[in-house]
């Protein structure tokens, strides 16, 4: 079972991750904005460098609402990440 979420990536995440959004299929078991963070961390290189420690200065919103790691998440769910230095 999964449930469906649209994620967009803005700023300096679009040339890091090579794309500016993506629909995912999400294990039922990622029900934070910090546990969506990990399990993009384990797609590996850059993916890593910007979920597993993330910067203070990137921004995230749900629905277009700002959220941070512990905003839950469901299925139907908008979710933006904002990173405009990631140096």
């Amino acid at each position: 079972m999964s449930q469906q979420i649209t994620i967009l990536y803005f700023g300096h995440l679009v040339g890091m991750l090579n794309r500016d959004s993506e629909i995912l299929f999400l294990p039922m078991t990622v029900k934070t904005v910090g546990q969506l963070m990990a399990h993009l961390a384990r797609r590996g290189e850059h993916w890593t460098t910007v979920f597993e420690k993330p910067r203070e200065s990137m921004r995230i919103t749900v629905n277009k609402q700002f959220a941070d790691a512990e905003t839950a998440i469901r299925g139907g769910d908008e979710i933006a990440f904002v990173a405009f230095s990631m140096a």
